[in-house]
């Protein structure tokens, strides 16, 4: 019973974070579209709740419940599939918390240009479209991840045995 809990929270974890940095990604991708700084300031407070409440916890869910598996089930960290998982949600990280900081800076842009009734400046640009390309390695390696999780192919390690 203990083993199929923290599958089943080890995948709603997983989903949540492939979930919503999709959604994430659609709204906010749609508000910069419309270029109305009261748009996008509004979905972009949005998005930033939604990260703190939903893909944070997830963050932190996941290698809990992933450690709590591996001891479960006997698996080892050194097996390839894990270590490769374990690389891609560092990779996930490491883009992950600077896009959050970058949506934080874009929605105070977008509020300042809609108090002021100017169009977006050109740093709203730069960081949106930063925020864009940091989006494809953190949403892949989540992707990849669910694969990893799901396939848990027979990878061998570089130097093993």
């Amino acid at each position: 019973m203990a083993y199929l809990l923290l599958k089943y929270l080890h995948v709603i974890g997983a989903a949540v974070l492939l979930g919503t940095g999709a959604g994430i990604a659609f709204f906010m991708l749609m508000a910069h579209f419309t270029r109305q700084p009261v748009i996008i300031a509004a979905v972009a407070r949005i998005v930033v709740i939604a990260d703190f409440l939903f893909t944070a916890t997830a963050v932190v869910v996941q290698p809990i419940t992933g450690l709590a598996l591996v001891w479960t089930v006997g698996y080892s960290l050194g097996e390839g599939w894990i270590v490769l998982s374990i690389i891609l949600y560092l990779v996930t990280g490491a883009f992950w918390l600077p896009v959050v900081w970058m949506q934080m800076r874009m929605r105070r842009l977008a509020e300042k240009a809609a108090a002021q009734g100017q169009p977006l400046p050109s740093a709203y640009h730069r960081l949106f479209w930063t925020w864009f390309a940091f989006g494809f390695p953190a949403f892949t390696s989540v992707a990849a991840i669910f694969w990893l999780m799901v396939a848990r192919p027979g990878i061998p390690l570089p130097g093993a045995g």
